[in-house]
């Protein structure tokens, strides 16, 4: 298993989970995954075609930091290492102007966004510098071109993507790298086109940022805002 390349997925039963762990399974990647429901988990790694062997489903709480750093520390026991950590927990609150946000909504983001961002990285910064791996979070246009009623959204991510780009900072010259994929939407069936983004592309650029060829890529925006520009 430790030649295996190990990656590690957050959030991973929600829109763009299934799509990027299939693309690392095609890779040949050992799968972690995490969420809050062990069921969907287990039909992930099942439709995926991940084997026993080479797979490991947690249910996690990644608000609280001591259960992120349990889940980072049961992939060590397992596989030896990470070589990945794809973070993608979501969550959203908006459609309300920013003059008459309730403050349970900035209070709930900041949980869901910010807290479990920074557990994530808490968790897994040194085991990625030990294998000079790699850490990929997705977030928003909005982040650069809030609105006023995805202010709260948008400043949540832009603090969780802050954690993320100062990560990039810490892992300068350790070989391991951080970065970060910007998306307006992801396809779905009510989002076909414009300036939605298929979740296998998404997918696959993840792919590629953790690559060899990608090794000198780190503390970047990458912008992949969909057909209709």
């Amino acid at each position: 298993m430790a030649a295996k390349n190990v990656v590690a997925i957050s959030g991973a039963s929600g829109l763009l989970g299934p799509a990027v762990a299939r693309a690392f399974r095609e890779t040949g990647a050992a799968l972690a995954v995490c969420g809050r429901s062990p069921d969907k988990l287990t039909q992930l790694l099942d439709s995926v075609g991940a084997p026993t062997d080479e797979r490991l489903e947690s249910a996690v709480d990644l608000t609280d930091l001591r259960s992120a750093q349990s889940w980072a520390e049961d992939i060590r026991r397992r596989f030896g290492k990470v070589d990945a950590v794809i973070n993608l927990v979501g969550g959203y609150k908006g459609g309300v102007p920013v003059s008459e946000v309730p403050p349970s909504d900035w209070q709930e983001l900041e949980s869901a966004l910010v807290g479990t961002t920074l557990n994530v990285i808490r968790a897994f910064a040194g085991m990625l510098k030990e294998s000079r791996g790699r850490f990929l979070g997705v977030t928003s246009v909005k982040v650069q071109a809030p609105t006023s009623k995805s202010a709260v959204y948008a400043a949540a991510k832009a603090a969780s993507d802050a954690f993320v780009l100062a990560l990039a900072d810490e892992l300068r010259g350790t070989g391991a790298t951080a970065n970060l994929i910007v998306v307006d939407s992801i396809e779905s069936p009510d989002k076909p086109y414009g300036r939605s983004t298929p979740a296998r592309e998404i997918a696959d650029t993840m792919v590629f940022l953790c690559s060899a060829s990608a090794a000198t890529i780190n503390g970047a925006r990458i912008p992949l805002i969909g057909r209709g520009l």
